[in-house]
């Protein structure tokens, strides 16, 4: 994240946190900790939860992992009684869902897979400051306390180990001969995930371009969204997918799958999904609760559980590669967002 968009919070001191899958004590050496400083004059306060009575609904629009979705909706309401009204969908449904509604919005809370997408939205107004409970601890939080980073993922190399029993080629390797016809990735039009991992390619790798179109060459193809492209892998269809979504992959993993991942050397984008109040909210209130909620303990534990990176520095992960042990590529957002869209469409046209 660039460093002049964010500013450092390294928790050097902060108590260990117990839980069942993230039992681990604060240590955010190698990481990226940061959160934007905005004037408390400016900013609503925390705790909305506990200062006010909550009741009626809240509408969430999430991305996958739907059963996390699913978790944190009826967590909330059991300690809130807010009932929670959800749409599930990818980064791209989403927006074009917002977009439909435009006349008449519905959403209070929005989630995306995509930081980049989340700037837009910021940009072009649709969206309020808010300061949530737990922030001190916030890997990501952007300079004016709009978009909160409750969660992020990254994407790597998912490979079919039937196939490749090991594999560590770097990115530009797997133009190779030996990957020709077999090398598959997420159509970045629909997740944003691998959308934002392309922005970032292209402008924090040297000869990004370069090396996408030579993946084209070398037949790569576009089977569908994150779900889609994964299953074309698992199934033996492909062996390799480029840029697959890592919480993905762990969890297929689990359930005995023959897939592995890896980060490749050059790096990688880690990628905060992030939650959102909608300046058109209609119930602004019970908004605020929500994304207090997500910085909870309970609800970083669910994250972790989903194999997803937690939004809190204190909370680490079993199960997965924690944040400070991926490679990143030096990512400025700001330039990303500037070419996430062109360089999605531009993928799938040299890939048909």
């Amino acid at each position: 994240m660039k460093k002049r968009k964010i500013a450092a919070l390294l928790m050097a001191g902060v108590m260990s946190l117990s839980m069942a899958a993230c039992g681990q004590s604060a240590d955010n050496s190698g990481a990226d900790s940061a959160k934007g400083q905005t004037s408390q004059e400016t900013q609503q306060p925390h705790g909305s939860e506990s200062s006010t009575q909550l009741s009626g609904k809240v509408t969430v629009y999430m991305p996958s992992p739907a059963g996390l979705a699913d978790d944190l909706a009826a967590a909330f309401t059991k300690k809130t009684g807010v009932e929670v009204e959800q749409f599930q969908g990818t980064t791209g449904e989403i927006l074009a869902r917002l977009e439909t509604e435009k006349a008449n919005p519905v959403a209070d809370v929005v989630i995306l897979a995509s930081w980049s997408d989340g700037l837009s939205m910021k940009e072009s107004g649709q969206i309020m400051s808010y300061t949530p409970e737990n922030d001190n601890k916030a890997n990501w939080i952007d300079e004016d306390s709009m978009l909160f980073g409750t969660s992020a993922s990254a994407v790597g190399v998912i490979y079919n180990t039937t196939i490749y029993p090991k594999l560590s080629a770097d990115w530009a390797d797997l133009a190779g001969a030996d990957y020709t016809d077999n090398i598959a990735i997420p159509d970045p039009e629909k997740s944003g995930a691998c959308k934002d991992f392309l922005a970032g390619f292209v402008t924090g790798v040297e000869g990004g371009a370069d090396i996408l179109q030579s993946w084209a060459d070398n037949g790569l193809t576009v089977p569908g969204a994150n779900k889609a492209a994964l299953e074309a892998v698992t199934t033996g269809e492909k062996g390799i997918l480029i840029a697959g979504v890592d919480y993905n992959a762990y969890s297929s993993m689990a359930k005995g799958e023959p897939l592995n991942i890896y980060y490749p050397a050059t790096g990688t984008v880690i990628n905060p999904r992030p939650a959102m109040i909608m300046n058109t909210a209609p119930n602004a209130d019970n908004a605020k609760a929500f994304i207090d909620f997500l910085y909870s303990d309970e609800a970083q534990q669910m994250v972790a559980e989903a194999y997803l990176l937690p939004g809190r520095s204190d909370v680490k992960c079993e199960g997965r590669t924690n944040l400070e042990d991926i490679p990143q590529i030096d990512s400025d957002w700001t330039e990303m967002m500037g070419v996430a869209s062109e360089t999605a469409a531009k993928l799938n046209e040299i890939c048909q």
